[in-house]
């Protein structure tokens, strides 16, 4: 690693980085920061690679279970902390001398969604409009489709699920994240690194509600059935009856967050359809106010990557 060169930090390192770092600390996983920030995982590690270079110590040390900020890390993330809290201050001053957006948005979502992406984008949508009252509602993720086609909601965020009606709504796609499997310590497809939907239903396959029509129809198109024993609305819980050894279950890997390392295993789970898309919906044929104009620009809005030049620059200069 490279000596600390101020000169070389405010050159090199953007805020997106410093926030993606703070995230990863958070997380303490880099692949479920990249996952909160909508970035590649692979992305996200090269950017903290290089912020460790021109540091030019480490900043998180990588453990067993997932990385936490080394000495050098807790200073960056103390410092980091305080130029985000410098730029809501000024935020505010700015949409005090501003009317800004304004009026009642209602946001719907799902709880699998609004945890790991919604409610940080939406946290900050408020701070910068204050005037906007932001209502949002946690439904299943079934019905926010019909909410936003019968007007009852501005702006739908969910997951695409198998057998969806999307009569009524335009779809834009939002994120892109993993199902994984996730079976008890212990257990015996625990030393395994993938599996299949053959493999899960010899097993008690413990079942989200919105997950039960594609894991039925993954299941037919392997000649099998799949009628759950136990259907839950809450992935937390599915996972708490894994943990006491009550079956597997099958969960967005965003949602297996760190409290779980350690406790349950995690397996790749090698189907076409693991991959979980989530789409921003909003009424056909139907113009939206100015705030909710402003909130889908936001929320698609990907972050700015001129990280291949960075990356460049700072080979040049290693």
């Amino acid at each position: 690693m490279s000596a600390f060169n101020r000169l070389h930090l405010i050159r090199q390192v953007d805020l997106f980085t410093l926030r993606l770092f703070l995230s990863a600390i958070e997380e303490q996983q880099i692949g479920l920061a990249a996952i909160r920030e909508n970035i590649a995982a692979s992305t996200a590690t090269k950017r903290i690679q290089v912020l460790e270079n021109i540091a030019g110590v480490k900043l998180l040390d990588r453990t067993p279970k997932g990385v936490v900020p080394s000495p050098a890390g807790t200073v960056l993330a103390r410092h980091a902390r305080q130029i985000f809290d410098s730029l809501d201050d000024m935020r505010a001053e700015f949409a005090s001398l501003t009317e800004g957006a304004q009026g009642e948005l209602r946001v719907v979502s799902a709880r699998s969604v609004i945890v790991p992406f919604l409610a940080r984008e939406l946290g900050e949508f408020s701070r910068e409009y204050p005037l906007v009252d932001l209502i949002v509602h946690e439904v299943e993720n079934a019905d926010i489709v019909q909410e936003v086609a019968r007007g009852e909601a501005d702006i739908g965020v969910f997951a695409s699920a198998y057998g969806l009606d999307l009569d009524g709504v335009d779809v834009t796609p939002y994120r892109r994240d993993r199902l994984v499997a996730v079976v008890p310590l212990g257990h015996r497809l625990g030393d395994r690194t993938s599996v299949t939907i053959r493999d899960l239903l010899p097993e008690n396959l413990i079942a989200p509600r919105a997950l039960v029509g594609a894991l039925r129809a993954a299941a037919q198109r392997t000649g099998g059935e799949y009628e759950p024993r136990h259907v839950l609305r809450s992935g937390g819980t599915a996972i708490s009856l894994v943990h006491a050894g009550l079956g597997v279950t099958v969960q967005p890997e965003c949602l297996v967050g760190h409290e779980w390392a350690g406790r349950v295993g995690v397996l790749e789970l090698a189907e076409p359809w693991a991959e979980r898309r989530i789409h921003l919906a909003t009424a056909r044929g139907r113009d939206f106010g100015p705030a909710a104009k402003i909130l889908v620009e936001q929320l698609l809005t990907p972050p700015a990557d001129d990280w291949a030049k960075y990356s460049e620059d700072t080979d040049e200069q290693a």
